[in-house]
């Protein structure tokens, strides 16, 4: 298992890469995002080298952001949100101060989820709130498993991202049958590559189990596909439009969740 320390100059060096690249693109889309990933993966390191604490706080943040563009992409009104993301931010919490508690917390978390249509009689919307904000909790919840895998949830965040860029990239150069109706844009030739990208770097970060190679190669892509699922439902292109190039958070967490989930499944 490596350290948040030892992963520094691999994370710089890959940013460095990753510029060169995208400057050698001359494609401003790319060069956003790059800007994006420049600001945020020192903030998400930042959180790391801290420990649980840090951990906790950049998780129940991206947790709550998340929760409100799920709330926008399945119409759920403010409550149902509000209930939604203080049950997330409740497990994050708890997966750091009482990890004994967390299931009782979930329990908990959709119970009060459900009862927020019931307790409003809403007969004729009530069943897809409830199913949208369970959904919800099981998706997004899978954050929590951050805090408790500590150096080796920044391991599968970056083996994913890597999967990610490369499998976008050999998918458009390499074509080929489609992945998904989910997911038009993606193909079997993308998706294989970012699989062998993400497990290379698994390799590289003596991170590499049978479980995360799972979690990156099977979850990874089962993540993507599920939010393109939610985006096509609600006919929407991104989850958010705050974040410059990239959409918004859930666009940029879709794999990992499910790569998280997997990965808590199978330890």
């Amino acid at each position: 298992m490596t350290t948040v320390a030892a992963l520094v100059p691999y994370l710089g060096g890959a940013l460095a890469v990753g510029g060169v690249a995208v400057a050698a693109t001359r494609r401003r889309e790319l060069m956003v995002r790059w800007c994006v990933w420049a600001l945020g993966v020192p903030l998400v390191t930042a959180a790391f080298w801290l420990g649980p604490p840090g951990i906790a706080v950049l998780v129940a943040v991206v947790g709550v952001v998340a929760v409100a563009e799920f709330g926008g992409l399945l119409r759920l009104g403010p409550v149902d949100r509000a209930v939604l993301g203080a049950a997330i931010a409740g497990l994050v919490l708890t997966a750091w101060l009482a990890p004994g508690e967390v299931l009782r917390v979930a329990a908990a978390g959709a119970f009060a989820i459900a009862g927020v249509p019931l307790l409003s009689g809403d007969a004729e919307h009530g069943l897809r709130r409830l199913g949208a904000g369970l959904l919800g909790l099981v998706w997004l919840g899978a954050l929590a498993g951050l805090v408790s895998s500590g150096v080796l949830g920044l391991v599968l965040f970056v083996a994913v991202s890597i999967a990610d860029i490369v499998a976008y990239a050999a998918g458009r150069r390499l074509g080929g049958p489609r992945l998904s109706p989910l997911s038009p844009a993606k193909r079997w030739s993308g998706t294989l590559a970012g699989a062998a990208a993400g497990l290379l770097t698994l390799v590289v970060l003596s991170s590499l189990t049978w479980q995360t190679a799972v979690a990156v190669a099977v979850g990874g892509p089962l993540g993507d596909l599920l939010e393109s699922m939610v985006k096509r439902g609600a006919r929407a292109k991104d989850a958010g439009r705050w974040l410059p190039g990239s959409g918004g958070i859930l666009d940029r967490i879709d794999s990992l969740l499910v790569a998280l989930a997997v990965l808590l499944v199978l330890q």
